[in-house]
């Protein structure tokens, strides 16, 4: 594999990929902001923990017990929680500081849930969920939707519908057939909601090299949505760089032609065309 960490990245998530290391893309996406991350020794570091709770479970334990000891040793034993207090804390993103601080937002807690589950026999999935991201697992009644933010606190449906209803609406919440919003999220969804939480965070905080870097990364893992390279293509712009910007926002500006922001992105697409010649 490359030693550069884009094409690592690159290599790892390639659309003919769509079942991909989870944990490893993650950590790879961490090496934007610690260049000298160990990939693989920290992936091994995830992996002790999961052989540590399993060598205290009985093969034939039930999936449900299993799930108690993992929430019990993950939240209780070890100590890791929801930040409450930093939450847009952009370490909170990367699953590496996520491991050695014990505390980090839904998503990278649910993917360090999902991988020591795994290691467990347990087939969780993760939930793109609005406005949170949670866990699932199928179980002989049905299902139970956990939240690893909240100690991995089991949610009633009134707990989903109250959720819901943030984003929705409390009349559409009570109405809204729940399954629609707890469909199991690909490798691939998963880190691209993770991708875009950190975009966020960097692009409020005015951190635009930040922004641009994660911006690379959802361009490689999300080809096929132009969207991205039209924010890629905005940022370069602002950073002064009009030749990446004309080939992103014309890029787009192709693939969408009849898209809602078409007039404002051909009038951005023009602005950085005159510099871009200006400079040659």
């Amino acid at each position: 594999m490359s030693a550069d960490p884009l094409q690592r990245f690159r290599d790892a998530v390639a659309p003919e990929r769509v079942r991909f290391n989870l944990a490893e893309a993650a950590l790879l996406c961490a090496q934007d902001a610690y260049p000298d991350l160990d990939v693989r020794s920290t992936l091994t570091d995830i992996e002790r923990l999961g052989i540590t709770l399993a060598q205290r479970l009985p093969s034939d334990f039930p999936a449900t017990h299993r799930l108690l000891a993992l929430n019990n040793y993950l939240f209780r034993e070890l100590g890791f929680a929801g930040n409450q207090d930093e939450y847009y804390d952009p370490r909170n993103s990367f699953l590496n500081d996520v491991l050695a601080r014990k505390t980090g937002i839904p998503i990278t807690l649910s993917i360090l849930y999902l991988e020591i589950g795994q290691q467990l026999g347990l087939k969780l999935k993760g939930v793109s969920f609005p406005g949170h991201f949670l866990v699932k697992l199928r179980v002989n009644g049905g299902e139970l939707v956990l939240d690893p933010f909240a100690g991995g606190k089991l949610l009633s449906e009134e707990d989903l519908r109250q959720r819901l209803a943030q984003f929705a609406g409390e009349a559409a919440a009570k109405i809204l057939p729940l399954e629609d919003f707890l469909e199991p999220a690909t490798p691939r969804q998963i880190l691209a909601r993770l991708l875009r939480n950190l975009k966020g965070i960097h692009l409020e905080a005015g951190a635009l090299d930040r922004a641009l870097c994660v911006m690379h990364r959802l361009v490689i893992l999300l080809p096929d949505v132009p969207e991205e390279r039209r924010d890629r293509g905005r940022v370069y712009a602002r950073l002064e760089c009009p030749r990446a910007a004309v080939d992103d926002l014309g890029h787009y500006a192709a693939a969408r032609p009849a898209a809602e922001d078409a007039t404002q992105v051909a009038a951005d697409l023009a602005a950085v065309t005159i510099q871009a010649a200006r400079l040659n």
